[in-house]
């Protein structure tokens, strides 16, 4: 019986008792007014997640700012401006916070090799495999199976039966030779 009354009731005595602390007259709007709320916060936003997001703020704060409504009559109108700002608002932030992250600004580079750096990027290949061929077998074998092979030093310890300490010693001194190589091979 009361649904009854209540959906028979007419927006404006709805409004005036939701301004008079009625939770139910409120529940009522936010009803009728849901969709047509979630469509212009959608439109604004093209995202589902954030205009159900949006729409219930803007439902809370409706609520909250009820008592500021001077023309009951205009709740509708009132609504979808809110509506519009509050989505309008949460597209501004969002958009900052996109376009201030490196990382996204980086991921939407259509090229983010240019033919430039991939030439120098082979150069550089290219050369340090000349200089591990330069190198003695221990050493080369050591920087291969830490860089290439990714072996973690106990991996390496037990592949090379030698203690962890030695593997450690191996890697800075054949790094060192490989750097002179590299020297070497770029005076050349």
């Amino acid at each position: 019986m009361l649904a009854e009354l209540i959906s028979e009731e007419s927006e404006t005595s709805l409004v005036l008792a939701a301004q008079a602390g009625d939770r139910e007259a409120f529940g009522e709007l936010a009803r009728r007014y849901e969709r047509s709320v979630y469509a212009t916060a959608y439109r604004r936003l093209n995202n589902h997640a954030e205009a159900q997001e949006v729409s219930q703020e803007v439902f809370v704060r409706a609520m909250q700012k009820i008592n500021q409504l001077r023309e009951p009559e205009a709740f509708g109108s009132w609504l979808q401006s809110v509506t519009s700002r509050m989505a309008i608002n949460r597209a501004v932030r969002k958009r900052q916070t996109i376009a201030t992250e490196p990382e996204t600004l980086a991921a939407t580079c259509v090229e983010s090799e240019t033919p430039l750096s991939a030439a120098l990027a082979s150069e550089r290949r290219s050369q340090v495999r000349a200089g591990l061929g330069r190198l003695g077998e221990l050493d080369r074998d050591t920087l291969v199976a830490f860089y290439v092979k990714g072996q973690s030093l106990v991996e390496m310890s037990e592949g090379f039966r030698s203690p962890v300490g030695t593997i450690k010693r191996r890697l800075h001194v054949a790094r060192k030779r490989l750097a002179k190589e590299l020297e070497e091979l770029a005076l050349a």
